[in-house]
């Protein structure tokens, strides 16, 4: 993080890569600690009891916490998405993947399907490389 820009980052993770999720967030800890982060309720509580993040936690995925997050996508108030996706065993009631990548390509949300993209994406919001959206998505 480069001269106090902060992000809005979203986290999802399906059921079968909720560990996954919660053990990248220890190992990013120092970084994702200096953003703003929100999650799906499952995901959120379990990665915020794993690490002492404050994460805001909206429904579960079943209940439609995919789709609030859609939403803030939707209306430009996320500015990076971790979505761990199970793309061999998605379960019917996980989050629909196809709404929220297709809102990330309209809005120019940087997203993560997996452990590969999110570490060069961390990496890079660390280093300022997403700065940019902070001229999209100004923070009073």
């Amino acid at each position: 993080m480069k001269d106090g820009v902060f992000m809005n980052i979203a986290l999802i993770a399906h059921d079968s890569k909720k560990e996954l999720m919660t053990q990248f967030c220890i190992a990013y800890c120092g970084i994702l600690s200096h953003h703003n982060l929100c999650a799906t309720g499952t995901t959120g509580r379990i990665v915020a009891d794993a690490t002492g993040l404050e994460i805001k936690k909206y429904m579960s995925g079943t209940q439609g916490g995919d789709q609030q997050i859609g939403a803030r996508i939707a209306c430009n108030e996320i500015d990076l998405l971790l979505f761990f996706r199970d793309p061999l065993n998605a379960k019917p009631h996980e989050p629909n993947e196809a709404n929220l990548l297709r809102l990330c390509d309209v809005h120019n949300v940087p997203v993560a399907t997996n452990i590969a993209t999110a570490e060069s994406l961390v990496r890079g919001l660390e280093r300022g490389d997403l700065d940019w959206r902070d001229i999209v998505n100004p923070k009073k």
